[in-house]
């Protein structure tokens, strides 16, 4: 059935943007919805160009998703933010309101979530990161709500040590950090949360104990990961960063659409094909 409704226009800005799968997750939910009159694309914006673009927004907007360099960028730029998106001052999704005003969310945090949960993770008692940035600290945000012991955070670097655990103050979870150096340790933790870019994470491949847990690698392109290559042959169980980038994704469309629930299966089917056509 057809969806009848005024023509809207959505898109993920980001710079670099061309690797982004978004418009192939939200066009499939277009689809599968029957909102044949909606759009969404991307758009080369980087941290200078961001105010100008979200200044012409036209009514026609219903949203965007945010990536690098953008996510804290755009914070001054909106009208509010939800507590989700406030606690780790990170945006990556936009939705306008009924009334015009610009709106903030942070949907990695449910999105990290949602993924572990679908591999039947729940809880765990303990757990790393790989890695600091907007990217860990959602991941610290996502394992407030499911570790319920210590977080030891590996990372290059006294300041960016000190940044994990001050968010780590801030969201209410134990954060301990180590130098990267160290990083191998972390691959004995019952969830391991790679959040770090593409090679970053090759050299720990050697290192994967014979029988790992889970491991929470947040990228899908190049895909699979050295290490999570390495972690499935002995047998530990992956989630990965298209896992994520489903499940944020389907929070997305049903905020920008009012539509629920959003067809996760369609949009991880084509998020699957257009990875496998790379």
């Amino acid at each position: 059935m057809t969806v009848r409704a005024d023509a809207r226009r959505a898109a993920v800005l980001g710079s670099p943007i061309a690797h982004s799968l978004s418009p192939v997750l939200h066009r499939a939910a277009y689809d599968e919805l029957g909102l044949e009159n909606w759009s969404y694309d991307r758009f080369e914006v980087d941290e200078a160009a961001l105010p100008e673009f979200i200044a012409r927004l036209g009514p026609e907007w219903a949203g965007l998703s945010l990536t690098m360099p953008l996510k804290r960028a755009v914070l001054p730029l909106l009208d509010g933010i939800s507590g989700t998106a406030a606690s780790v001052e990170t945006v990556n999704t936009v939705v306008r309101a009924e009334d015009g005003r610009l709106l903030g969310d942070n949907t990695d945090i449910p999105g990290m979530v949602a993924a572990l949960r679908e591999r039947g993770i729940e809880q765990v008692d303990s757990a790393a990161v790989l890695g600091a940035g907007a990217t860990a600290s959602s991941a610290l945000a996502a394992l407030a709500r499911i570790c319920t012991g210590e977080v030891v955070a590996y990372v290059r670097g006294e300041a960016r040590a000190a940044q994990m655990r001050q968010w780590g103050e801030r969201l209410g979870i134990e954060v301990r950090t180590e130098d990267w150096s160290r990083a191998e340790r972390a691959l004995t933790a019952p969830l391991v949360v790679a959040t770090t870019p593409a090679g970053a994470t090759d050299a720990l491949a050697p290192a994967v104990p014979e029988r790992p847990a889970t491991l929470f690698d947040v990228l899908y392109d190049p895909w699979p990961t050295t290490l999570a290559a390495r972690w499935s042959a002995y047998g530990g169980a992956v989630v990965s960063g298209l896992d994520l980038l489903v499940h944020q994704a389907v929070l997305q469309v049903e905020q920008m659409t009012g539509l629920s629930p959003a067809p996760l299966l369609a949009m991880r089917t084509a998020g699957e094909k257009a990875l496998a056509g790379r």
